[in-house]
């Protein structure tokens, strides 16, 4: 597993359907070392930060495997590193193969896998069209967001390295799965929410769904 491109951008306003929108998903790739810190890269920022960032967010990863996938659905646009708003274009980081609560290093950095991404209209902002995301929540592609646990610097090309595996095995593919389609997944759940690194959002909304599904 390595780091394909890593890349970072700061707040801008640009016009979407006739509206001024501040956004910062508009990225693009740095070369040589970069300090990864708590809640960002350097040189990369969040435009809102209520429904962005936190140290839950610091990082968001996009897998290069899942660029052949859009660039048949979009042939006729320029998909390049960074298009999804990604800091880290990855190789073999896969949310099929990444548990909730693994352990990373990449550079002198080390991380850990909280949640997957659930886009906002951002997203279709980026691509210039709204229904981008209806499909992107339909591709099961949806990227990794990472805590930083310890800062250091990161660049492209450095491996990345599984440092710890969380015993209870609950996939970022999977908490997707919980979310969108199989709500009736009840020990998947219970084991989800004595992930440590899942956060709080994410272990109300499964602590609320045994709750119910208990009831019955």
């Amino acid at each position: 597993m390595r780091v394909v491109s890593v890349n970072v951008g700061l707040p801008r306003q640009v016009v979407f359907n006739g509206q001024i929108v501040t956004t910062s998903i508009f990225k693009d790739p740095v070369e040589g070392p970069i300090m990864l810190r708590k809640l960002n890269l350097d040189g990369d920022r969040q435009a809102d930060l209520t429904v962005h960032g936190g140290v839950d967010k610091a990082v968001y990863s996009y897998p290069e495997e899942h660029y052949d996938y859009w660039r048949n659905q979009f042939s006729n646009m320029d998909l390049r590193w960074g298009m999804f708003g990604e800091n880290f274009t990855t190789e073999g980081l896969m949310e099929d193969t990444v548990n909730i609560g693994n352990e990373f290093q990449i550079g002198s950095a080390k991380l850990v896998a909280t949640q997957p991404r659930m886009p906002c209209y951002k997203l279709g902002v980026r691509f210039g069209r709204m229904d981008v995301i209806r499909r992107f929540m339909a591709s099961d592609r949806p990227g990794i967001y990472f805590k930083v646990l310890q800062e250091g610097q990161v660049e492209a090309g450095d491996k990345i390295k599984i440092i710890r595996k969380d015993e209870n095995n609950v996939t970022v593919k999977d908490i997707v799965r919980l979310y969108v389609r199989d709500d009736k997944d009840i020990e998947t759940m219970r084991r989800a929410t004595k992930i440590e690194a899942l956060p709080e959002g994410w272990r109300y909304e499964f602590e609320q769904k045994i709750e119910r599904l208990a009831r019955k």
